[in-house]
């Protein structure tokens, strides 16, 4: 098999950084703004490993996934490294490593490159990388920005959606600035829970799962309880979401259930007791986006989702919202929206992304 990175540089992965010009700094420190994750028994999770362990061995395995995890600060450095120490993992058969296992960057809101997770060359410590910002976004002369804007510019680096991270550190130019990043606008903590998808499989790089998108279009914090293939409406991870007293719930629940029968039992009452401990915030019922593959398999479930959403508006609920899955992937090319006729490529997370923002921002 040829190795096409010694046929084109571009697809190399530089792994080695030069540090005589580079200071390094561990993420959990101030002024770094970690959002998404926590960290305890030697890495990051999403949710405390304990309440992992009492939803289900498999939850408690994709607890360690970073899907969600993002890092913040203002710096006028003129590049970015980053180190982290993960597990050599095998490679996922229908997800790029550049969503699944590596760190993207972005500056000002806007993508800039991808800290690429170099599986031939990868071991058990992790790996390393470092980008040179674009010319006119983070290249200074004098002290100011080549575009005239000022030095400081917001960073955000997504975790990689399908991976463990034990450890992380970025590196900075030495002497240059750095500060914490401003707070999210609408000052608003999200939670959502689901799928595979909601994890964020199959986005070509973290900052293109759903999740993501709708932080950085709606400025929220949004925190990823997405875990693939074991969102199954289990009591124990509804309490601790509950517990968490989110300005909002995306309840993306339908996928896993085993069969239609685990979904009608459960569905209704997640949502139930999730609104007995958080009776005035609003929820949005969304049903899976992968419609059209089978109709006949998706249409009971997509109806149990909607039955809960209509007794809750029988029963007074004015806090209650639902996205049916028939619009997520918009009308035209629906059928281009996955990568495997379930997990949405780019533009099936684009499309969803369009299609929940537009009730969610009314909520916020």
């Amino acid at each position: 098999m040829t190795d096409i990175a010694k046929l084109d540089k571009n697809f190399d992965v530089d792994i080695n950084i030069p540090t005589e010009d580079t200071v390094f700094y561990d993420v959990k420190e101030h002024p770094f703004c970690l959002f998404g994750l926590i960290y305890e028994e030697g890495g990051y999770r999403r949710l405390p490993q304990a309440v992992a362990e009492t939803v289900s061995p498999a939850v408690a395995k994709l607890n360690l996934n970073t899907a969600g995890g993002r890092i913040r600060f203002m710096t006028d450095s003129p590049f970015v490294s980053i180190v982290a120490s993960m597990p050599k993992t095998p490679p996922h058969n229908n997800q790029s490593p550049t969503g699944s296992s590596s760190f993207d960057l972005f500056i000002d809101g806007l993508y800039s490159s991808t800290f690429t997770y170099p599986m031939a060359k990868c071991d058990d410590k992790g790996y390393a990388g470092r980008k040179s910002v674009p010319r006119g976004v983070l290249e200074f002369v004098n002290g100011k920005a080549e575009n005239g804007a000022t030095g400081m510019h917001e960073i955000t680096i997504h975790f990689p959606l399908y991976h463990d991270v034990r450890e992380v550190s970025v590196g900075l130019n030495l002497g240059a600035k750095f500060l914490p990043a401003p707070a999210y606008k609408t000052g608003k903590r999200a939670i959502t829970y689901g799928s595979s998808i909601t994890q964020g499989g199959c986005a070509s790089i973290p900052g293109l799962a759903y999740s993501n998108l709708l932080c950085m279009r709606l400025g929220i914090d949004l925190w990823n309880f997405g875990f693939s293939g074991n969102a199954k409406g289990e009591d124990a991870i509804c309490d601790y979401i509950a517990a968490q007293k989110p300005d909002v719930f995306l309840m993306d629940y339908d996928h896993n259930a085993p069969t239609l029968e685990h979904l009608k039992s459960t569905h209704e009452r997640f949502f139930r007791r999730f609104r007995a401990s958080c009776p005035e915030t609003p929820v949005i019922l969304l049903s899976a986006p992968n419609y059209d593959v089978c109709p006949s398999w998706f249409e009971p479930r997509r109806q149990v989702v909607e039955a809960t959403y209509r007794n809750a508006l029988r029963d007074g609920d004015k806090n209650v919202y639902f996205i049916d899955e028939r619009t997520l992937f918009g009308e035209e090319y629906r059928d281009l929206c996955t990568v495997d006729a379930t997990h949405p490529n780019d533009v099936g997370f684009m499309r969803m992304t369009d299609c929940i923002s537009a009730v969610l921002e009314k909520l916020l």
